[in-house]
């Protein structure tokens, strides 16, 4: 006579009517008692047996098994739904389109407990050549975070996720600065400008645009204090963003900037014409559209083009968040520490600042070689001098 197999280990028989080996693993109660299994099916009694394994080795790691299994694409709408809470629209949107554009056409149908690895590679591998390293990055992380979101409600035991890594991807055009003579071309153009005040903080102060966006007439002071000592000159307090919240990107952005004559000069001008058209000059935004709303990346974009094209610039060729590369590497190349750029952009240190942001504008390095050629000058006869010479 067969053994049984004990409590809790499941059970395997043969079934006639499907011809089949079948495994049955209790995975629960409803809430009147009822007993929940759920059933494996293979040729043969090893693979029974296998399958059965793995449902007892899942519901040891907590998941739960009485619920109905769920893809991919189910996941990740339901991720989206409720897994970003308190996140900002833009921020849930843009985590909408990745999803949506990048992970359901490939893997969405696949159930989310049979997930592998090699999945999720082959994802990423059909994607490499047309997108860019960050947006391989990003797809990763959306899907390692809905998968995760999906581990703490016991729909899957492990992020297979986690174990893969982003390819290199397309690449894409890297950010450039301005040099000298075509920041003062741009410069020389915002006179005549609607945008012209917002690119001038930009190119002489170095301001992220989304801090640009949602500074405010009462953090502007255009007068300062010349007559204490030492004297407080006219100035901008960045202490805001159009981020979610309000607050800056990191705890050092939040700064107070002394402002350069010329943007004072063409901020009075701009806020002489934004009360000529009825707009609030005391707490309103100082760069809004001309109905006080405040302006998105969309409408920068937009106008920075009409004015680089007015400034003898090839408007594709140059995007706004430039300005503050051109900002950084201007002040680099006129021999101001890396420190005290560091402070005026806001960094944490001056890491970011030099291998992102600072461009070199002199292409021909001199430092250390020129050390050089003083150690090993040749003499005035042009011959090489011997050891016993030297």
């Amino acid at each position: 006579m067969a053994r049984r197999r004990d409590k809790g280990n499941g059970a395997i028989y043969w079934s006639e009517a499907r011809q089949r080996w079948v495994g049955a693993v209790t995975v629960g109660y409803t809430a009147q008692g009822k007993q929940q299994r759920r059933t494996v099916v293979a040729k043969t009694k090893a693979e029974v047996q296998a399958k059965v394994k793995t449902l007892l080795q899942e519901i040891e790691r907590g998941v739960d098994l009485s619920q109905r299994p769920v893809t991919v694409a189910e996941l990740i709408e339901e991720w989206l739904a409720h897994g970003l809470n308190g996140r900002d629209d833009k921020t849930v949107a843009t985590n909408r389109y990745l999803a949506e554009q990048h992970i359901v056409p490939l893997i969405g149908r696949k159930s989310l407990r049979q997930l592998k690895a090699s999945d999720v590679d082959r994802m990423l591998t059909a994607h490499r050549h047309r997108l860019s390293t960050s947006t391989l990055q990003k797809v990763l992380a959306i899907l390692r975070r809905a998968i995760r979101w999906g581990q703490a409600r016991d729909m899957v035991s492990r992020n297979v996720a986690e174990l893969v890594t982003a390819p290199t991807g397309a690449g894409g055009r890297p950010s450039k600065a301005m040099a000298l003579d075509q920041a003062r071309a741009v410069l020389s153009a915002c006179d005549r400008h609607p945008l012209g005040a917002y690119v001038t903080l930009a190119l002489l102060v170095g301001v992220r645009n989304e801090e640009l966006r949602a500074v405010t007439w009462d953090h502007v002071d255009l007068d300062g204090n010349p007559d204490v000592v030492p004297p407080v000159p006219p100035s901008i307090r960045v202490w805001r963003s159009v981020r979610a919240g309000g607050d800056t990107k990191t705890r050092l952005s939040r700064r107070t900037i002394g402002l350069p004559a010329q943007c004072v000069e063409i901020l009075e001008k701009h806020r002489a014409q934004m009360a000529a058209d009825g707009l609030d000059v005391e707490r309103g935004l100082v760069f809004c559209t001309s109905n006080g709303t405040a302006l998105d990346s969309a409408n920068v974009r937009r106008s920075f083009r009409g004015l680089c094209k007015e400034a003898g610039l090839d408007s594709s060729e140059w995007t706004p968040r430039e300005m503050r590369h051109s900002f950084v590497s201007l002040m680099s190349e006129a021999g101001v520490p890396l420190e005290a750029i560091a402070r005026v952009v806001g960094h944490s240190s001056t890491k970011v600042t030099e291998l992102v942001y600072r461009k070199q504008l002199r292409p021909v390095l001199t430092e250390g070689t020129e050390v050089m050629e003083t150690l090993f000058e040749l003499p005035a006869d042009g011959r090489k001098q011997s050891p016993d010479e030297s």
